[in-house]
């Protein structure tokens, strides 16, 4: 028999409990939206930061995708298996100059697409009316003037 003590007190409100939360529901849709392409979330921002910054370093991009310098080389390689970016090495322990790839350009812009959608569906009009004003808050603070 369950007592009014053995009741689940108020949601937690709780801003980093509640943006985690929909952090793994938003990650978990985008991978499903990711993978015919067969990317992933982690997958997508190495190849958008290669994209965003030609001639980027392992270094940097170990920094930007919070990631060790070891992981992204073994990433970098297969993006570089894949045909979807190249990698300028000179030799081993010199700097490196990864580029993307045309293959890979057009890859991200078909994950663009998908991240679109994945944005429209989670913060779009017909989501939830709380999601909106979290997907327009967000907007806002990256447009530069900062007010939600």
């Amino acid at each position: 028999m369950t007592t009014e003590n053995d009741r689940p007190g108020p949601p937690v409100t709780s801003p980093s409990i509640i943006l985690l939360t929909l952090a793994r529901g938003i990650e978990a849709e985008l991978n499903d939206a990711l993978a015919p392409l067969d990317l992933t979330v982690s997958r997508l921002g190495l190849l958008g930061h290669i994209a965003g910054m030609p001639g980027v370093s392992f270094s940097d991009l170990a920094r930007m995708s919070g990631i060790t310098v070891q992981s992204v080389h073994t990433a970098v390689k297969a993006l570089v298996a894949a045909g979807l970016v190249r990698d300028h090495t000179a030799r081993a322990g010199s700097a490196s100059t990864i580029e993307i790839t045309a293959q890979g350009a057009r890859l991200l812009q078909a994950a663009r697409q998908a991240v679109a959608e994945v944005d429209e569906r989670m913060f779009g009009p017909a989501a939830d009316p709380i999601q909106r004003r979290i997907g327009q808050s967000a907007r806002a603070a990256f447009a530069g003037d900062g007010t939600p």
